[in-house]
């Protein structure tokens, strides 16, 4: 599995910044979804999310105390509703620059960069991951995301993805 040898070889990086996780910002999609959107002629009409991801937002906030927050730049009205279907009580919808929002979220939060992590895919993300602590992203990533990242995770986005790195976060938290 991806995880144990990723572990094997930054265990202790890993670690220092895992147990230190108390918020998780994500992006929405290329994430929780497979960055398809289906459209028809009254606008988009879905979006594809896995129900394990969902789950992986529900564990990180039982098992490990952190919550979730998503930060998309679509305005879109299946994430609000996926938002409010797993209780993430703090989602942004249509922000273009994801870092300017970073001070207000660790101000609401009462967290430092070094308690944030984030999961993004894609060059709307690059800017904020480079100010949090622990940044990780779909094994579908953009490259220069993947360089970026302290984690590339073994599912693609919309396919497990962020329930990896949820259980990644509530294996170092529960140690």
């Amino acid at each position: 599995m991806v995880i144990d040898n990723q572990l094997k070889q930054n265990n202790l990086h890993l670690k220092e910044k895992l147990e230190k996780i108390k918020i998780v910002l994500t992006d929405n999609d290329g994430v929780f979804t497979d960055t398809g959107v289906y459209y028809s002629t009254k606008g988009e009409e879905f979006k594809r999310f896995s129900i394990r991801d969902g789950m992986g937002v529900e564990r990180l906030r039982k098992y490990a105390g952190v919550e979730t927050i998503i930060i998309t730049g679509e305005e879109s009205g299946s994430v609000r509703t996926r938002a409010e279907k797993l209780k993430i009580k703090e989602y942004y919808l249509g922000v273009k620059k994801k870092e300017e929002l970073l001070p207000e979220i660790m101000r609401k939060n009462n967290v430092t960069p070094e308690e944030i992590a984030f999961v993004g895919d894609d060059s709307n993300d690059f800017e904020l991951m480079k100010l949090v602590s622990f940044k990780a992203t779909p094994a579908d990533g953009m490259n220069f995301i993947k360089e970026l990242a302290d984690y590339v995770c073994e599912n693609k986005g919309g396919n497990g993805a962020f329930r990896e790195v949820a259980e990644l976060i509530i294996a170092f938290k529960s140690k």
